[in-house]
């Protein structure tokens, strides 16, 4: 199940709207792993069914253990709880049941009444965390929310002045890469894109092609047409929200502007925003703005991750707040945030802090 949860995490960013799955068919009798499978870009084909076609007639007879529910409903794709029913599957471990209210058990009760041998639970915590974004988006209306942040050794970010300033080294500037290319969209705010102009793109040697969407929060549509990040706006795409009441300037193609009703503080819901991402099928947000936009995440609960850079410089009069007015204190409450890695990484350090209370089988703080 473990190495079924690798596969699963490999294709991060690149199933949505479908759930990154991984399958792995095994001889027991053996210990030999037949084949591995793992969800397609795009979603299709799923997990099991490219597992299946790799084994063949090999699958008969032996054990598949698959991350998520395999589907017994009839989409773009044949039900996979049927495709392992005719391999002639004797039995199959999974580590959690589907939320979509399309299979919800179905997958596993056809395997049952077909006599293939099911056991659900195996690693289910981490399978859950896995598929946080699909699970998030059937049971809440929303998806997996990671917020980064990058502070100095005294807990402090860099105030922008045009461009980006970097506290943490080549090594974690690079993670931070990779945090994009498992993301659906990067989301920012205005005052990140005024003070930063980053570009928001994945420049890793061979993740080129994996720069998700990217989002800005400008209730009234005052990021500059020439921002550095719209200039690439047909190659990857950029979208703006902002308030029903405001009037954007023109913009250069490939952005696209949506407009929603602005609250009577004149900021924009981000229940709302998030709601209108995950009808679109985006699963993953990577939170990278500023204080504003983490502090009201967080304040709004809808931060699901937390994932920081310690950096080895002190910036001391010159730094500000990583989250709104306050540092990251919020973490030292124990009974909302699980310390969940903790690294090194170059000079730097790295911790991820999960939310409590996120998924049903979990206690609500």
């Amino acid at each position: 199940m473990e190495l079924a949860l690798r596969m699963a995490h490999r294709m991060l960013g690149r199933t949505a709207p479908n759930p990154a799955v991984g399958a792995i068919i095994a001889d027991e009798t053996t210990g030999e792993i037949i084949t591995r499978g793992w969800t397609q870009p795009g979603g299709r084909p799923h997990a099991e069914g490219y597992a299946l076609d790799l084994a063949g007639a090999r699958a008969r007879g032996l054990t598949m253990y698959v991350s998520l529910e395999p589907c017994s409903h009839h989409g773009r794709t044949p039900p996979c709880a049927n495709a392992i029913v005719a391999a002639g599957m004797r039995r199959v471990v999974c580590a959690i049941e589907d939320p979509n209210p399309e299979i919800a058990g179905r997958g596993l009760a056809v395997l049952r009444d077909a006599g293939v041998v099911v056991d659900l639970g195996l690693c289910a915590e981490e399978a859950r965390w896995m598929a946080a974004g699909h699970i998030l988006r059937m049971t809440r209306d929303r998806p997996f929310v990671q917020l980064k942040i990058a502070v100095s050794a005294d807990g402090l970010i860099a105030p922008g002045d045009g461009a980006p300033r970097w506290v943490t080294g080549p090594e974690a500037r690079q993670f931070a890469h990779v945090l994009r290319a498992r993301a659906d969209a990067i989301l920012v705010g205005r005052k990140t894109v005024a003070d930063d102009n980053p570009e928001l793109t994945c420049r890793l040697p061979g993740l080129e092609g994996r720069s998700p969407r990217r989002i800005i929060l400008d209730a009234k549509f005052r990021t500059s047409p020439t921002a550095k990040m719209l200039q690439t706006a047909e190659r990857v795409p950029v979208t703006i929200f902002g308030d029903t009441r405001s009037t954007p300037p023109p913009y250069p193609r490939g952005v696209e502007v949506r407009r929603m009703p602005a609250g009577p503080d004149g900021r924009l819901n981000l229940s709302v925003a998030l709601e209108s991402l995950a009808a679109e099928g985006v699963t993953r947000v990577l939170v990278e703005g500023g204080p504003t936009i983490a502090g009201a995440f967080l304040a709004a609960d809808l931060v699901d991750e937390v994932v920081i850079g310690h950096g080895t410089e002190t910036l001391g009069s010159k730094g500000r707040m990583p989250v709104g007015d306050h540092g990251l204190e919020f973490l030292a409450r124990s009974e909302r945030w699980q310390t969940v890695e903790e690294r090194g990484i170059g000079a730097d350090r790295l911790s991820v802090h999960r939310r409590t209370g996120r998924f049903a089988s979990e206690p609500t703080p």
